[in-house]
Order: C-alpha cells, then sequence, then structure tokens
C-alpha cells in the first residue's frame, strides 16, 4: 500500500511540474545561446540566421565587404608609394615613377596607407566581434517578452511633507504594469 500511494504522489507531481512549465520555458530550453555563439564564430551571420535575426544577415557582410575594400584599396596605395620610394632609395635609373613627390612626402604617403590598411585589418576584426557578440545576446534575448502589455506610465504627484502635514512637495510617480 505504501508503494502504491508513493507512485501515486510521483505520478501527480511529474504532471503538476509539466502543467507549470510554460511554452516560453520550452522555447527557451531549445534555444541555445552556445549554438548561436559558435555558429556566428565559425561563419559569420549564421548566428543571426539561427535567432531569426536574417536582417543583420547583410548587415554583417555589408560590414566584412566594406574592410576588405579598405584593406585593399589601402594596401594596393601603400605598395605604390613605398615601391616608388624604394626605387628612389636605391637610386634606379629607370624609375620614372612619381618624379613629382619628394621622398619625404612618399614616407609620408607610405606610411599612412600603411596605418590606414593595420587599422581596416582592425576594423574587420571588430565587425567579426560585433557579429559574435550580437549573435550570443540575441539568444539571450530570444524568449524575451515585448508584449504590448507592458507598460510604463511616468506623471507627476504631490506628497505631503512628512515634517508638515499641510505643506506637498512635488515629484514624480512611476509605474509599471505587466498584464
Amino acid at each position: 500500500m505504501r508503494s502504491f500511494c508513493f507512485l501515486i504522489i510521483i505520478i501527480l507531481t511529474a504532471s503538476l511540474q509539466s502543467k507549470a512549465q510554460s511554452p516560453v520555458d520550452s522555447t527557451a530550453r531549445l534555444h541555445s545561446v552556445k549554438k548561436a555563439t559558435w555558429l556566428s564564430t565559425v561563419l559569420p551571420g549564421s548566428g543571426q540566421v539561427y535567432n531569426h535575426k536574417i536582417w543583420k544577415v547583410p548587415i554583417v557582410y555589408g560590414g566584412l565587404a566594406a574592410m576588405g575594400y579598405f584593406i585593399k584599396k589601402n594596401n594596393d596605395k601603400y605598395k605604390k608609394y613605398n615601391d616608388a620610394l624604394i626605387k628612389r632609395y636605391d637610386s634606379d635609373p629607370n624609375n620614372e615613377e612619381l618624379t613629382n613627390i619628394t621622398s619625404e612626402n612618399l614616407r609620408l604617403l607610405s606610411d599612412n596607407y600603411h596605418r590606414n590598411r593595420d587599422f581596416s585589418i582592425a576594423g574587420t576584426f571588430f565587425v567579426y566581434l560585433l557579429n559574435i557578440i550580437d549573435a550570443h545576446v540575441d539568444a539571450h534575448l530570444f524568449s524575451f517578452n515585448v508584449d504590448d502589455n507592458i507598460s510604463m506610465k511616468i506623471q507627476p504627484s504631490f506628497e505631503s511633507n512628512p515634517y508638515c502635514s499641510f505643506v506637498l512637495q512635488p515629484g514624480i510617480w512611476l509605474a509599471v504594469t505587466f498584464k
């Protein structure tokens, strides 16, 4: 008889627990933050697709493409001015490139484009890192409730002074409602 009662209690407890869980909890359990982060790390934009934020994928790839463009542009200019500077220092008689620019200006241009190329490479890593962070945060907020039933109301109020009961003090009243 004891084992029968124990079995009934276990079955009732299990059924009550399954009814107590809401659908939001089951989707939160199925949606993995770790998976979204790793997907975005391996293939930029795939974490956003996993989080059902497909509209962010063109932004990620647009940022990466823009950084790639600036890397290529700055690297080409750096090579152009650096090669002209090297030829000038080597006193190459066939050097007819950029004769109207002084050696000091060639060095400054070369250094400037070298620095800009390095900044563009750092920008690429920054866009890649933002992609991973965005997927991670979106995965955490995947089951966040953004219903119209959540509201906030701010309005002025007057409260009585604790030291003098007939004096009213102005204040702000804040009411947050969850329906």
